[in-house]
């Protein structure tokens, strides 16, 4: 990536997709270039959640809503330390941000942070050629790193895709860390960083956990130092297919029976654990809107979605795996896609999407309440 923060609002940008096809606009964030697999996100809200989601690493987001920047930016709402899209993709910027909470814009915090994105570009249309073609490399280039159209399409064809790619412990943090319990602590949870959101121990905390969160590389006994009541593993990027290690430390813990919940990356780190293989989605899930059937209740949730990657478990049995018999509890509607998986002959479960959702929607969250109830029957 080659950024510059002076300029952007003047100068040139194109966008330019690995099959070729190029859409121009203006510069918006950083000027340089930038490379990553093209996704869209539908959510109307929640862009600065978005973009400091550690999921989001080496991915170029574009945004369907076709303003954005409307509410600025603030130092309360981030999910991590940092930015890391690797690009955004805007239509219509808002020009000054209105909201009492605000403290910059968009443009200033993307700038700021070496981001480089593109703005006036028609999203619907490269939303549409998304939907159609699927997911792909893509980079944005603005100021110095323009070209003509064959010298940056070859660029982006070096560029590595997401397929194979290993990438949370690049996300993940190196030292280990305590959020406290509010209020009366009533369990201790060991939780696998993989990529996790700050809501995420937010929400076990506000239910009386003390999380522990321990680097992806951490290893079962550094699981197990923390004497954990239930074991947590978290949403994170890259290709699931290349999480052995994480696959083995969670297998150890089904060994053991202590209560288990993963989201997201986690649950497709159970799918492999019990037995079940993943693949990559055409296009993949991203936004705040999809809807979900928990299975056992009927109940559909409107819930938050990122992942490209997905399990393929059987939808119409109960499996048989080596930690007892495993079922889908969660289905996504609109394309049958594995949701979350539970075991019913040992403490553990997971879902591939998001109730944690610090920018909504909430419908989710029960299953915090679930983990809870889980720790409570082991205790018992």
């Amino acid at each position: 990536m080659t950024i510059s923060t002076r300029g952007a609002a003047k100068a040139p940008a194109v966008l330019v997709l690995e099959d070729g096809r190029a859409f121009r606009g203006r510069a918006y964030g950083a000027v340089g270039e930038t490379f990553g697999e093209a996704v869209f996100s539908t959510g109307m809200t929640g862009y600065q959640e978005t973009l400091t989601d550690p999921s989001y690493h080496r991915q170029v987001v574009v945004m369907t809503a076709p303003h954005v920047g409307n509410t600025g930016v603030n130092d309360e709402d981030p999910e991590s330390r940092q930015i890391w899209v690797a690009g955004y993709v805007v239509r219509d910027p808002a020009r000054v941000p209105s909201n009492w909470r605000s403290q910059r814009s968009l443009d200033e915090e993307l700038a700021g942070q070496g981001v480089v994105g593109i703005s006036g570009i028609d999203t619907r249309a490269l939303t549409r050629h998304l939907r159609e073609r699927g997911a792909m490399r893509v980079g944005i280039f603005s100021g110095d790193t323009l070209a003509d159209d064959e010298t940056l399409l070859a660029k982006v064809r070096r560029a590595p895709e997401m397929s194979g790619a290993d990438l949370s412990a690049e996300v993940a943090t190196k030292e280990t860390y305590v959020v406290p319990a509010i209020g009366t602590k009533k369990f201790t949870v060991a939780a696998i960083d993989l990529g996790i959101k700050g809501m995420t121990p937010h929400r076990m905390a506000e239910r009386g956990i003390e999380v522990h969160v321990l680097p992806a590389t951490a290893t079962l006994g550094e699981v197990y130092a923390v004497r954990p009541d239930g074991v947590f593993f978290s949403n994170g990027p890259g290709d699931p297919s290349t999480a052995d290690h994480p696959v083995s430390v969670m297998q150890g813990v089904l060994e053991r029976k202590t209560p288990l919940f993963g989201i997201c990356f986690g649950n497709q780190i159970l799918g492999r654990a019990l037995g079940f293989g993943t693949y990559k989605l055409k296009y993949g899930h991203r936004g705040i809107n999809q809807p979900v059937q928990d299975r056992s209740t009927g109940k559909v949730e409107v819930t938050a979605h990122n992942h490209g990657f997905a399990v393929d478990a059987p939808l119409d049995k109960v499996s048989d795996t080596a930690y007892g018999r495993a079922e889908v509890s969660h289905v996504c509607l609109n394309d049958q896609v594995v949701e979350g998986l539970q075991l019913l002959d040992r403490p553990a479960f997971s879902v591939q999407y998001h109730p944690e959702a610090a920018a909504g929607p909430h419908d989710a969250a029960y299953l915090f309440d679930r983990f809870v109830t889980l720790m409570e029957g082991q205790r018992a």
